[in-house]
């Protein structure tokens, strides 16, 4: 038995995700595609398979505690980033309506198909306990998400950001998201007071209250403090300290409500003044800590709640259900959005092919969904190896559909790709 074995566990974390990132790297793909298979490799299916004693004593259940809680601050600050980067894509304006209808054929067909696999995969999958709507709900949210990073960041290494191309994917991407946190919201709200409808109804009058405390309270005053005290976009460490206070206070009152401590987190990141400067002080002082050091736990964790039984007997079926509707309603979706509003038929499946990348987006969803019993060990499998593998095509796709865009305008865009 290994005596105190955290630090042993995070060197063994990090060299593994490094280690995967690089390699996929190597291969075009997002560092953030290794990392997330590395959380695969570190589980039972691959290291708990070869090295069954090993990996028993260095992941033993009592010693999980502090990797879930370092998994979680990590979770906190990536979902606080997220939401201070926030904002209109250059361009959205002039592409409104086309954005508008990607954006909801690109939730509506993967949220229908969602829910139209759901009988197959409710009976064997469903957790003991859990209602059919609140579980097929949960399918539709996670068929329908779109990672923006990802997405932001192949756009990026191609020079197309700035492209029709780009504008249109990226807005599309913002408004499809939206629409999916907010029905994961619902699920976890519905499920997660314990109380039916009434309790429904009460987590929802509680967001609603934090929303206008945090938009109505600490939009303002954060905005002041930083006008008068960070003029540069650049806050002292007292002004740093008590936004980070704010963000943990969000977070753990949307976990009081019934709801995930992303939620909150993501809230009181979207609160900020959209400030360039402010981005990159947060992405120097914040997100680089939560990428390198605390995410690889997060995914490591992942891998450590997936299961080799999820592909036994019917598993397999029930994988290639949730991989028909990812991809097929993610890609005609978005596909038919752009056609219906002028875009070439190259155009418009170029666009479905970037509103299938999922991402570690995909993963939160994931675990928040775990988190909230609304899924167990062998679906947490099915989806995980769904985002790799939507993700994992989006760049061959592109390929096939777009090209390189040699003409496009390289974009001043930051972010690294890890998300």
């Amino acid at each position: 038995m290994l005596h105190s074995p955290l630090l042993l566990q995070l060197v063994i974390i990090l060299v593994t995700a490094r280690a995967c990132g690089l390699l996929l790297r190597y291969f075009g793909q997002p560092a953030v595609i290794g990392e997330m298979a590395a959380g695969i490799l570190l589980g039972p299916i691959v290291f708990g398979a070869l090295f069954p004693e090993f990996h028993t004593a260095l992941f033993a259940k009592e010693s999980l505690p502090g990797l879930s809680s370092l998994s979680m601050l990590g979770l906190v600050l990536f979902m606080f980033i997220v939401g201070a980067e926030l904002r209109a894509p250059d361009g959205v304006r002039a592409q409104l309506k086309a954005a508008g209808a990607v954006g909801a054929l690109g939730v509506l067909l993967p949220m229908a198909l969602g829910v139209g696999i759901s009988p197959w995969l409710y009976p064997t999958l469903a957790p003991a306990g859990v209602d059919f709507w609140p579980f097929a709900l949960f399918m539709a949210a996670a068929m329908s998400i779109t990672a923006f990073p990802v997405m932001a960041r192949i756009l990026k290494d191609r020079g197309m950001t700035q492209t029709r191309l780009g504008r249109l994917a990226l807005s599309s991407a913002a408004i499809a998201d939206v629409f999916a946190w907010i029905v994961l919201a619902f699920v976890v709200a519905l499920i997660g007071s314990g109380e039916g409808y009434l309790g429904f109804a009460k987590t929802t009058l509680g967001l609603l209250a934090l929303c206008a405390l945090v938009f109505g309270l600490l939009k303002p005053l954060f905005a002041h403090l930083l006008r008068a005290h960070a003029p540069n976009g650049q806050p002292s460490l007292m002004l740093l300290a008590a936004m980070l206070i704010a963000l943990l206070v969000c977070a753990a009152l949307t976990e009081w409500l019934g709801l995930h401590a992303v939620f909150g987190a993501f809230l009181f990141g979207a609160c900020l003044p959209r400030d360039d400067r402010l981005l990159q002080y947060l992405s120097e002082r914040v997100e680089y800590l939560a990428v390198v050091l605390l995410m690889p736990i997060f995914f490591a964790l992942a891998g450590l709640n997936t299961t080799a039984d999820a592909f036994a007997g019917a598993g397999l079926g029930a994988l290639a259900l949730i991989l028909f509707a990812a991809i097929f309603g993610k890609l005609a979706g978005g596909a038919a959005g752009a056609r219906l509003t002028g875009y070439g038929w190259r155009e418009s499946l170029a666009t479905g092919s970037l509103m299938n990348a999922r991402g570690l987006m995909e993963l939160i969803v994931m675990k928040v969904g775990l988190d909230a019993g609304l899924i167990g060990p062998e679906l947490f499998t099915m989806l995980l190896v769904m985002a790799l593998l939507t993700t994992v095509m989006t760049g061959p796709l592109l390929n096939l559909f777009a090209g390189r865009a040699r003409d496009a305008v390289v974009p001043q865009a930051r972010r690294n790709g890890n998300a």
